[in-house]
């Protein structure tokens, strides 16, 4: 981004009335344009709200961390640099570069570095906290040449990168990722040493804008990808099928064929990270079975699901696929080597991230796999990660086994032995509800999302109830797949946020959860902080069913209305003791 566009982007105000969003910059220097690229940055990635933010005093990195923990911003944003560690590594200190002085500056850069994960720890108690660790150059201060790593350097570095690695651990707090910042914002062409002299402001304007970018995305943690379709042939493995024979692709390096093999590699890594896979090819099913079942294979064969394989439109696969997942075309990437098949693909699911499989070209294919690091990343990974491809396997091919018997999917819930366990309690805070909340789309009652403080500052009034629903049944956990809050007014619920997982879609749970809130509280009516968004059609045609009537902002239901409707749930509920 150009300067002249961050100030484009800060002359539009949100519509009001907006939520304002307000940061805390964090800097030992002036911030000057990374403070107005950081400010368009954030509010490209919040568009609605209007942000804020807000720096400490000039060369007082320490003090200001004091000011952030006082102040109760929505988000700490952290650049420490080495100078914040010890003051000698600036250009605009005088201190003594002498050798003699090497053990004292080390001392420093330690403590201070071991103060920084404390500080950062305390602040995550009551806010996000995103941290960029030194991206200047060291000034010469060893008395090696420029091509020798000094003792001095590299004892600072590794001082930087344990800091880092401790304050990665820490729940609430994120490390900008220093290899990534060498690829955008190449390490020789970060430092303004005029700039730096003359006003404090130590970055190239390349720089500043790279670092706000990234920055920003750490605040605003896009929500991951769940899905990824494969095309097969020249795409998991090298070779045609139908011509080759099943024993006749490969994807290893002994047969020119190692990108598919580290394509392969990938897919599997994410699938143990929750991500759902599936194949769409035109194929004969049964070749495609047989190279599936391949000792050699490095995805796991369990971690495909479905696998459609026969001569009709792709786009055809990817429905049925998408049917069978439960999600939105807009959760899922589908990947093919064929630029044909992705414009089908695309016609039919304009929503849905097409991306060609460069199969002859290894330089693309790493960057292919760093894009599909980006997309599918998470912060962290929870219970529900583990188990989702598996419960949805589950689920399916016990309807399809069942409904093959001309059985109906209500005698099939009937006979899951289903249960569902609801949690009222709000302390500790559970992690799983705030991740739920701002990555569900389609059951999701107004699509508002949540920073980490904002949504503590929300559950935490006396006020407000947080309700989170695990389910298992017969066939598998299912883990905690709804999250409900709000507050109680006399004999009503003001309901502001309902979400569900699409896991636990057709089974009934959205009516349990209703029932439930009208037997906790003995309420008579529940109203919904509806809003329609271009996602939540599922949540909006539920609401339709209850109501008889279309949902708008405030829509009520009453107890009554709700024992009329008479929709038969199936699960047998256990409710967590609060405290």
């Amino acid at each position: 981004m150009k300067l002249i566009e961050a100030l484009e982007i800060l002359r539009k105000e949100p519509p009001e009335p907006s939520d304002a969003f307000r940061a805390f910059l964090a800097s030992g220097f002036e911030p000057l344009h990374l403070q107005t690229f950081l400010t368009a940055q954030l509010r490209l990635a919040f568009p609605g709200r209007k942000t804020q933010i807000l720096s400490g005093v000039y060369g007082d990195f320490w003090g200001n961390l004091d000011r952030l923990s006082a102040l109760g911003a929505d988000v700490g944003i952290l650049f420490c640099e080495w100078s914040d560690l010890d003051p000698r590594l600036s250009l605009r200190s005088l201190g003594s570069w002498e050798p003699s002085t090497f053990p004292e500056v080390l001392s420093n850069v330690r403590a201070r570095a071991s103060h920084l994960v404390e500080v950062a720890e305390k602040l995550s108690r009551q806010t996000t906290v995103v941290i960029s660790l030194p991206t200047l150059p060291l000034p010469p201060v060893s008395f090696t040449p420029g091509w020798h790593a000094g003792a001095l350097d590299l004892e600072l570095k590794a001082i930087a990168s344990s800091a880092g690695a401790k304050l990665a651990l820490l729940a609430n707090v994120k490390v900008l990722n220093s290899e990534r910042l060498d690829r955008a914002s190449p390490p020789g062409a970060r430092l303004d040493a005029k700039s730096e002299l003359a006003f404090g402001f130590p970055y190239q304007l390349t720089h500043a804008s790279v670092l706000a970018e990234m920055m920003s995305h750490l605040v605003s943690a896009p929500t991951p990808k769940k899905g990824l379709i494969t095309d097969l042939d020249d795409t998991l493995w090298s070779g045609v099928l139908g011509e080759e024979g099943f024993d006749g692709v490969f994807w290893d390096l002994e047969h020119h064929s190692q990108s598919h093999g580290l394509y392969q590699r990938l897919l599997d890594a994410l699938s143990e990270t929750g991500v759902l896979l599936a194949a769409a090819s035109k194929n004969d099913p049964q070749l495609v079975a047989k190279v599936l079942d391949r000792n050699d294979l490095i995805l796991s064969r369990q971690a495909i699901f479905p696998v459609e394989a026969h001569w009709r439109p792709k786009s055809e696969s990817v429905s049925r696929i998408l049917k069978t997942w439960n999600i939105g075309a807009d959760s899922v990437v589908f990947i093919d080597d064929s630029p044909m098949e992705l414009a089908e693909v695309k016609a039919t699911h304009p929503d849905i991230e097409c991306i060609l499989f460069p199969k002859d070209d290894p330089q693309a294919l790493l960057e292919l796999l760093h894009q599909l690091r980006d997309l599918f990343g998470k912060g962290v990974l929870s219970q529900e990660d583990g188990i989702r491809r598996e419960s949805i396997r589950r689920f399916q091919e016990n309807v399809r086994e069942f409904e093959g018997r001309d059985g109906k999917l209500e005698d099939f819930l009937a006979q899951a032995k289903a249960e569902l366990t609801l949690n009222f309690s709000k302390e500790p805070l559970d992690p799983r509800a705030l991740e739920l909340v701002n990555k569900t789309n389609q059951f999701n009652l107004n699509g508002r999302r949540y920073t980490e403080s904002a949504w503590q500052s929300y559950v935490k009034q006396p006020d407000t109830f947080l309700l989170i629903a695990a389910y298992k049944d017969k066939y598998g956990p299912l883990g905690k797949i709804a999250v409900l809050a709000g507050q109680t007014r006399a004999k009503k619920i003001l309901l502001d946020v309902w979400v569900m997982s699409c896991r636990a879609f057709s089974r009934r749970i959205e009516y349990q959860c209703v029932a439930e809130l009208f037997k906790h509280f003995q309420v008579s009516h529940i109203a919904f902080n509806f809003q329609a968004t271009t996602k939540n059609g599922p949540l909006r045609e539920f609401l339709a069913q209850l109501l008889g009537m279309e949902p708008r902002a405030g829509c009520e239901l009453s107890k009554d209305e709700f024992a009329a409707i008479q929709e038969k749930t199936f699960q047998g509920v256990v409710e967590v003791p609060n405290g």
